[in-house]
């Protein structure tokens, strides 16, 4: 017998009974989840605030990872597996997770439970604004988590459909952490209208990224200028036509300040300010997907904090 073969024999032998571990592991991890009544939520900021209703009384499994866009993001054939075994199934739809709809909806089809969130909360529409977009005006608006009443609303409803469909859970221990929860948001709410309430009317105009903060305008008394990108969704494109109406909207509303979502590429953001003149401040913000633990917007409370207090600077020139 040559060394080669000696050798190959030895790798193959190797690679056998690590192929053995991981199929031991992996069924292992099945049975043991099979074991756990679990909730799958397709977003971050969902799986968060869904957390924070189980608590200790079920597992919890979030699909999008931090940092991600929910316009864009997909799953692995794991992910997919996960929503059909799942006992329920947390959305945000309204067309959010536009790579992601279809597994919620075949996982639906086996008879898994599923709750879309944002259809639950009273949803806005995408309205037409002085850019002449959102290019989805009178569709339905997915971002209502910027509202943190609606966040309140939907914190009841998952909790109702917990207790419903998810086997073993303590009503009693779901109910009081929605509770306390609820409390925290009522906090936040009252805490975010103070804050708001430094800048002056005239200064209450908004231009993003995207179209993303219609329902925290609504709430909280500000309108809608423009958006860089003319849609509610990250995967559409500008023309130079779309940027040309923003800067003309921008200078007829006095706006200097653009908000941009820290976890997407600031260079259409760039290129308003230079449209601008070098005039336009850029001002990141949290909008559609929480950090990882530490990094700024961990939870969907810190979120929102950081944003307003990013927002009330960048408006009253602090």
């Amino acid at each position: 017998m040559t060394r080669r073969t000696r050798g190959s024999r030895r790798l193959r032998t190797l690679l056998s009974a690590l192929l053995a571990l991981f199929l031991a592991g992996a069924a292992t991890a099945c049975t043991s989840g099979d074991d756990q009544p679990r909730v799958v939520v397709t977003t971050n900021i969902l799986g968060d605030i869904t957390r924070e209703i189980v608590g200790d009384e079920a597992g919890v499994t979030v699909l999008m990872k931090p940092n991600a866009d929910p316009h864009s993001f997909g799953l692995s054939a794991v992910q997919a597996a996960e929503l059909e075994r799942a006992d329920l199934v947390v959305f945000n739809g309204l067309g959010l997770e536009e790579n992601v709809l279809r597994h919620v909806e075949a996982a639906r089809e086996t008879g898994v439970a599923t709750f879309e969130a944002g259809k639950a909360v009273d949803p806005l529409t995408f309205q037409a604004h002085d850019d002449g977009g959102p290019e989805e005006a009178g569709q339905p608006d997915p971002h209502f988590w910027t509202d943190p009443d609606r966040v309140r609303k939907a914190v009841g409803l998952i909790a109702d459909q917990v207790v419903e469909h998810v086997d073993g859970v303590d009503e009693k221990a779901i109910r009081d952490n929605a509770d306390r929860y609820d409390g925290q948001l009522a906090d936040l709410t009252t805490w975010m209208e103070k804050s708001f309430g430094r800048v002056p009317e005239q200064r209450r105009a908004l231009v993003t990224n995207h179209h993303v903060f219609g329902y925290l305008a609504e709430r909280f008394g500000f309108r809608v200028v423009g958006a860089v990108i003319p849609s509610g969704t990250t995967l559409a494109s500008p023309s130079s036509s779309d940027l040309r109406s923003l800067t003309e909207a921008m200078r007829t509303a006095g706006v200097r300040t653009v908000f941009a979502d820290s976890s997407q590429p600031k260079r259409l953001a760039e290129v308003l300010r230079t449209e601008m003149g070098g005039r336009t401040r850029v001002v990141e913000l949290y909008s559609e997907s929480l950090t990882e633990k530490g990094k700024g917007a961990g939870t969907y409370l810190q979120m929102m904090r950081a944003n307003t207090t990013a927002m009330t600077d960048g408006l009253t020139g602090a």
